[in-house]
């Protein structure tokens, strides 16, 4: 006896061994399987069923082997059916041959005839993933199900007429839970094909966001705000590309391309291989405030900036370029001397050098902005009475200005929107007398009709002669169009002729001088006429007339065409008449005329000034001729912002030398010694009181030059006195 039970207790042991092994090589296979599977199924909205241990079942199917070829005991013919095959594994210690005790874990289902078993699709289906099967198991069961049905019928039958009234109530317990299956199926397959349709639904968006299915620009319809900027027009590419092809445009720079060492993704320029290594450069943004949908942000200027900042104020008071470019070697993306070397580059015809100094400008302060500063937006403000702000308007200003020469007016547009929306009610480079101007250029004459329609009952558009101007233009052209109907063509040219009629009343002054820019002798009734003559342009404000030539230097060529003015000389008739037959409209503009334009305000200067339309500028009154302009900064607001000080210099003024005082009073930091403005003035220049020493200052010299009568020496001794002096 004791060696027959050391016998069984090592063939049990072995028994256990290969269970346990071949348990554990399932369990391996099982999740590569459910792997694979995740891999390849969409995720769909369920939960997902953890993977467990392997079931006796399923491992008997692995080694292949049968239910029934194992040996028959007592009560082998009863066994329980549970809604789980997991808890088979899961539950308290087996008994004696490996089977659970009965009255052990969940209650499951007593089955008698092995035959029920075959219609039970979950102990023949595969494992559960996110609440659901594979396609690939269900269609499989399927034919399994359809080939041996007409055999599980045959046997149901026998089994429904040898079975007691207890199988009866099981049998319809597995009917309810095969529907609940069912069910299950059905329900996961309608999360599937939701699942798809909201992906191809996500991917529509992508596409119409990224502006795939959508090459040209969005109509004007969808509403959105008059100073919002696209970024795909901040590219130059993108229109020469429309008129060249991109093979023209791009041909040469795809293999630079593929070296680019420029991580960052920009909008307002690319940069190029040829530049020196970005390094920041000590400059950064900040956000001042939000309030009412609007962010306010401001440039702030390390330590290290502001000492890059002195030497840099310090070289171009020293008046050599060479300075600047010294800086530069140190210092390769400080703005203000990349902005001030461009306009020495652009003195001496070197466009292509100037025009990448300001990219380069404009690339250091876009790698400076905040992650909430939004260039499309139309919502973020800079204030530009922050010196540290002024440096962006003018790097922006400078690169509209080269992309209009370049032949980009709708990409100027778009920085021109931009420019504008930094700062509109202020607007402190005045773009409203620019924008319209590019806008007909790039035959984008919708724009300009719909921004002259929301800003002309609270911006007054009518009052500039360029929006009197432009938009009655902007209609005549649009009417021109053979693409848009009949009605629409008509209601155009019905506007455009009453919108010239009123310019003309109001501005009478700019009719002559238009027909000589273009080339084009008046007519006799015309040019004699009082309303029109030549005592129209002497009679109107100074200010006025700074206006009219600022829009006729820049913009005189648009109306060349010759249906262009043969319209116009129909409106001039019409006016004449109106003029002759005593309308009261032209005596109220008339008195507006004399109200309304008595002083440009400072930014209308500044524009002037940047703009370089050399009859606006021979326009400019003289307190803003005698000023010393700086191309980084001119006409500087007088309520300025400062947020750090220049130190001052130290050195005494001598007081004894008129001509010493008189040259370094040109200077743009001259100060006397001991003055300083108080704290709250902002620390800063004051310009009217340099002004004042300076002119101080050339009348005392010219009071102490004494100037001999050398004709009278002469005359007293012609011979001379034989000595030198």
């Amino acid at each position: 006896m004791p060696l027959l039970a050391e016998r069984k207790f090592r063939r049990t042991a072995a028994r256990r061994r290969q269970s346990s092994g071949s348990r554990q090589r399932a369990v391996s296979a099982q999740a590569r399987r459910s792997f694979s599977f995740r891999l390849f199924l969409l995720p769909v909205s369920g939960r997902q069923r953890p993977l467990g241990p392997m079931s006796r079942r399923a491992l008997r199917r692995l080694r292949g082997e049968q239910r029934g070829q194992e040996p028959l005991g007592p009560g082998a013919l009863q066994f329980a059916l549970h809604d789980d095959d997991d808890a088979e594994e899961e539950g308290p210690k087996r008994g004696t041959g490996g089977r659970r005790p009965r009255g052990a874990g969940k209650e499951g289902v007593c089955v008698n005839n092995r035959f029920e078993l075959i219609n039970i699709e979950d102990l023949e289906e595969g494992p559960v993933l996110n609440g659901e099967r594979p396609e690939c198991l269900l269609t499989g069961n399927r034919r399994r199900s359809q080939s041996g049905g007409a055999d599980a019928k045959k046997a149901g039958e026998v089994a429904g007429k040898a079975a007691p009234p207890e199988q009866s109530n099981i049998s319809g317990k597995l009917r309810k839970k095969k529907k609940k299956q069912k069910n299950k199926k059905n329900t996961a397959g309608e999360i599937l094909e939701n699942g798809l349709e909201d992906i191809d639904r996500i991917l529509e968006r992508i596409e119409d966001g990224g502006g795939l299915s959508r090459p040209g620009p969005p109509p004007l319809s969808s509403k959105k705000h008059i100073l919002y900027v696209e970024h795909r027009h901040l590219n130059p590419d993108t229109e020469l590309k429309r008129y060249f092809g991109a093979r023209a445009v791009l041909g040469e720079q795809r293999p630079r391309q593929r070296q680019r060492v420029y991580p960052k993704c920009t909008w307002l320029t690319t940069p190029k291989s040829t530049w020196p290594r970005y390094t920041k450069p000590g400059l950064s943004m900040r956000l001042l405030e939000s309030k009412r949908g609007l962010s306010f942000f401001a440039f702030e200027h390390s330590e290290e900036y502001q000492q890059t900042q002195h030497k840099f104020l310090a070289a171009v008071e020293s008046m050599e370029p060479n300075n600047i470019v010294v800086l530069l070697q140190t210092s390769p993306y400080h703005v203000d001397s990349l902005l001030q070397l461009s306009d020495a580059c652009r003195f001496q015809e070197d466009q292509e050098m100037a025009r990448d100094l300001v990219e380069r400008a404009l690339y250091s302060m876009e790698c400076a902005f905040h992650p909430l500063f939004s260039l499309t937006s139309g919502t973020c403000r800079l204030d530009y009475r922050r010196p540290e702000n002024r440096s962006f308007y003018l790097a922006l200003y400078k690169q509209m200005s080269f992309l209009e020469k370049r032949g980009c007016p709708r990409t100027a547009l778009e920085f021109c929107k931009l420019i504008l929306s930094l700062e509109p009610d202020e607007d402190p480079l005045c773009m409203l007398l620019l924008i319209d101007h590019l806008a007909l250029r790039a035959r984008n004459y919708d724009y300009l009709i719909r921004l002259f329609q929301e800003w002309e009952a609270h911006r007054n558009l009518s009052q500039l002669p360029n929006f009197a101007f432009s938009v009655p233009l902007a209609y005549f052209l649009l009417s021109q169009q053979a693409d848009l109907p009949e009605q629409e063509l008509s209601s155009a040219r019905e506007q455009a002729s009453l919108l010239i009629r009123q310019a003309l009343t109001m501005f009478p002054g700019a009719l002559l001088p238009l027909l000589e820019y273009c080339s084009v002798r008046p007519d006799a009734a015309v040019a004699t006429h009082s309303f029109f003559g030549p005592d129209a342009e002497i009679s109107q404000p100074p200010a006025l007339s700074q206006l009219v030539s600022l829009y006729l230097g820049r913009s005189h060529f648009l109306w060349k065409e010759p249906a262009t003015m043969s319209w116009l000389e129909e409106n001039v008739r019409e006016v004449l008449r109106a003029v002759d037959s005593g309308d009261p409209a032209v005596e109220a503009c008339e008195s507006r005329r004399k109200v309304l334009y008595q002083r440009a305000p400072r930014n209308i200067h500044r524009h002037v000034v940047l703009s370089e339309v050399k009859e606006a500028v021979a326009a400019l009154p003289p307190d803003v001729t005698t000023q010393s302009v700086m191309g980084f900064d001119p006409l500087p607001p007088l309520d300025t912002i400062y947020s750090y000080v220049r130190p001052e210099r130290l050195s005494p003024v001598s007081h004894g030398n008129t001509i010493a005082l008189f040259f370094r009073s040109l200077l743009p930091n001259y100060t006397m010694e001991g003055e300083r403005l108080e704290a709250g003035g902002a620390g800063g220049l004051n310009h009217n009181q340099g002004l004042n020493r300076l002119m101080l200052a050339v009348r005392d010299m010219m009071a102490n030059f004494h100037f001999h009568d050398v004709e009278a020496a002469r005359e007293d001794n012609p011979e001379g006195d034989g000595e030198w002096d």
